[in-house]
């Protein structure tokens, strides 16, 4: 039996990678020191994954960036608008075009080149963002990159030898989408150009004496049409024919197999990986129908939540395998890559936000590496003492967990049995609404123009909070620095032109983690980074108990900022559902009940804005398709409470009050119907990086209410001009009603500087202008 790892958090134990990158970006490194130092973080992790006894660990899992955009760096995938700055760029000397791939992650503005970023979406079902490649008929590839060939070589010379890593050729062109009026091009026409890439990949990988090629084929968890399906046995065919010593191990997470068993087991592939934390029934049917000489990897240990593994359950999952297969033919390993996970738990020391009690019932990704380490050990009966003892331990702290009364409520237990239809529904419909508040908010009959809610979060704004969370600020101060930034703001907006207005966040951390912070039920972390998209780290919240709201948390500050002008003020709120999705939640309930308590919380804070005065309340949901299970067959029932959800949330207000929600990085065609039934009078979303092709599902189905789709990419530095985003909304005005539509950017503004922020507001708002003149 062997331990291995699919992947391990790239982002540092201190966020070195966002350091690191993040100066370069700034001009405050070289290149030279960018790959130095990327390079000795790739030894600190392999390192640390050895001396916790993992067999197999992995390489080509770490990214500057996006690994699906280094694989399309890999294979050659450069969109066109990047070719020109891909030949000027003669210093490649991490093997790869490092500016180019900022470029087409980032965008780039400057005296020679004006490049939009790449599309990013939501990577499956999880909070982390990849960046979509993009095809055209007349895609040509070639092997561009040498990085997975490189770590392989980095770590071999520190004494570790790994598997490679490597994004699947199916699941790599499904990733991606097709461009350029492709008709009715389809991106998989491409695998007979892209399967020789793939080849000479392998191949070299099998000169170079690697053992074992971890091929991840994600898509396989997912329901796949005919066509996909004989893509995946045409490809492996392939790949088969000229391997000798080189294994692949066919890596599949976030799902079960389900009908694509038979297709996986029977493609030519030395071993298989399932996720058994997210699918466990599906070991028996995986049992029955591995390859006799197939290696079977089980996925046992969460790489998505932080909560310890149960080790008694998880060994006889284990003993059931071996008795099929034997113990030569099993290999252990997370459900996922550690990708998801924040890197050691040991970091956290602080007491007042992690309580003593609740930390013991936790695992990071160092501890889960230890947890695989023992699981062998415990299978193979060679425990020590002292091991015996760290298990007894373990098992003792999850037996506290299930009785503790940190986390069981009874108050909250009987508001949830209360519930019934009342709490989902608004007194009137919404074109009853739409006229009531027209006249209540005082807003442009056209074009509206508002922000998403965050403002810049400048190094002053962060070393405010930092100071007075440590005592170095007394409350009185902060709270003058916090009024400053609100009236500030509140007159930039008003001399921009903006029609509703917004506080700015300034008091924030993050959009789940302040609400989390003063929920009761959840606890909190200092350092449990986890990546979202490239240098950007979210610390999700630990969701350990039943949860409600002890006292109003955003009223204060809607408040003030409302008091300091005439034009309306929008409350900003974060929805139940992501702050369940980007929360680590408990395991010993169902999502939709803890969903439902979040709702609740949300729903006494909504009423409480709205009797200070709020008009206009935004609560938040960019996770609702995010959370959509993988398989079709499950999705009516999570939808169902994920939009009742919403409504217990929402439904509590007058109707003059305007209820806004934003979405963003997410395909919606599928369910349209769902968010319609979120009965939301204004929602706002991300569509300037795929040019306003995600409305296509709102016009398609005649979404009733009001629509603000982004017309400005927030991920990207560059400023947008006016004419550009009057392009956007001439193509928004084409399928959808002018009056349904308003002006806003993409997202929020927190991660943007005030040098872009206010340029591009300033033509976005002009654009706004032009548009009403031109209708």
């Amino acid at each position: 039996m062997l331990t291995h790892n699919l992947g391990y958090p790239r982002i540092g134990i201190n966020r070195d990678l966002k350091k690191i990158v993040e100066s370069y970006w700034k001009g405050d490194v070289s290149k030279s020191k960018l790959v130095e130092s990327t390079e000795a973080l790739r030894v600190m992790h392999w390192t640390k994954q050895k001396e916790a006894g993992i067999d197999w660990v992995p390489s080509n899992d770490f990214s500057l960036y996006d690994q699906v955009l280094d694989t399309a760096l890999l294979v050659g995938a450069i969109p066109e608008r990047y070719q020109e700055l891909y030949h000027q760029e003669n210093d490649k000397i991490l093997s790869y075009p490092i500016d180019t791939y900022f470029a087409m992650a980032r965008g780039i503005q400057n005296e020679e080149h004006d490049i939009s970023a790449m599309e990013m979406t939501k990577w499956f079902n999880t909070n982390y963002h990849y960046i979509v490649p993009e095809f055209s008929p007349e895609q040509s590839f070639q092997c561009l990159s040498s990085k997975i060939f490189d770590e392989y070589e980095e770590a071999k010379a520190v004494g570790v030898i790994t598997k490679p890593v490597l994004i699947g050729p199916i699941s790599f062109l499904l990733l991606g989408k097709e461009k350029d009026g492709a008709g009715d091009f389809h991106r998989l026409d491409l695998l007979d150009d892209l399967l020789p890439v793939y080849q000479e990949i392998l191949e070299k990988l099998e000169r170079m004496g690697v053992e074992w090629v971890q091929i991840e084929e994600p898509f396989l968890s997912l329901d796949l049409e005919e066509k996909a399906k004989e893509a995946f046995r045409q490809t492996y065919q392939t790949l088969d024919e000229n391997r000798e010593e080189l294994n692949l191990l066919l890596t599949t997470y976030f799902e079960g197999l389900g009908v694509n068993t038979e297709l996986s087991s029977g493609l030519p592939v030395e071993g298989i990986h399932i996720d058994l934390v997210e699918a466990p029934g599906q070991l028996d049917e995986v049992l029955d129908a591995v390859d006799e000489k197939q290696v079977l990897s089980l996925g046992l240990i969460n790489g998505r939540n932080i909560w310890k593994a149960d080790l008694e359950t998880t060994i006889e999952v284990i003993q059931q395998a071996e008795e099929v297969l034997g113990s030569d033919r099993l290999w252990i390993g997370p459900s996922c890559s550690l990708l998801h996970c924040p890197v050691d738990l040991e970091q956290e020391t602080d007491e007042t936000a992690l309580p003593a009690e609740v930390k013991h019932w936790m695992a990071f990704a160092n501890q889960k590496l230890e947890e695989l380490s023992l699981l062998k050990k415990i299978a193979e009966g060679s425990l020590t003492d002292e091991e015996e003892v760290l298990v007894r331990a373990h098992q003792e702290d999850l037996a506290d967990k299930g009785e503790s009364s940190l986390v069981h409520n009874p108050d909250v237990k009987e508001r949830m049995e209360n519930l019934d239809d009342g709490f989902l529904h608004r007194d009137h419909s919404y074109r009853e609404r739409k006229k009531i508040q027209q006249k209540h908010l005082n807003l442009p009959d056209l074009f509206p123009a508002t922000t998403i809610g965050s403002f810049p979060q400048t190094k002053e704004v962060r070393q405010w909070r930092a100071d007075y969370r440590k005592g170095n600020l007394s409350r009185k101060e902060y709270e003058q620095h916090i009024k400053k930034a609100i009236d500030e703001l509140i007159q930039k907006q008003e001399e921009i032109g903006l029609d509703l207005l917004v506080h700015g966040e300034f008091e924030r951390n993050d959009m789940v983690e302040y609400f989390g912070e003063q929920f009761a039920g959840f606890a909190f972390t200092r350092n449990g980074w986890v990546q979202s998209y490239g240098t950007r780290g979210v610390k999700p919240p630990i969701i350990y108990g039943d949860v409600h709201r002890p006292e109003a948390i955003t009223v204060k500050w809607s408040a003030y900022a409302q008091s300091q002008t005439d034009k309306p003020v929008k409350g900003m709120l974060t929805g139940p559902v992501t702050i369940l999705q980007w929360s680590f939640p408990r395991d010993d309930q169902s999502r939709s009940e803890t969903a439902k308590q979040i709702a609740l919380a949300i729903r006494d804070e909504v009423e409480d804005l709205e009797e200070a005065g709020i008009q206009a309340i935004q609560i938040d949901e960019p996770a609702f398709r995010e959370g959509l299970p993988l398989r079709r067959d499950d999705w009516d029932r999570y939808l169902e409470w994920a939009v009742d959800a919403f409504r217990i949330a929402s439904t509590v207000v007058e109707d003059y009050t305007q209820i806004h929600t934003h979405m963003c990085y997410s395909e919606f065609n599928d369910v349209i119907e769902h968010i319609a039934r979120l009965d939301a009078d204004v929602i706002s979303m991300e569509t300037s990086r795929s040019q306003m092709e995600l409305l296509d599902a709102f016009v398609e189905f005649d979404y009733p209410n009001e629509i603000g789709p982004g017309v400005y990419d927030i991920h990207s530095p560059r400023v947008p001009s006016t004419e550009e985003m009057v392009e956007l909304l001439e193509k928004a005005a084409d399928v959808l009603e002018p009056e349904q539509i308003w002006v806003n950017p993409d997202c929020g503004l927190k991660t943007r500087g005030w040098e872009e922020t206010l340029p591009s507001l300033e033509n976005m708002v002009e654009a706004a202008r032009q548009m009403r003149k031109n209708i």
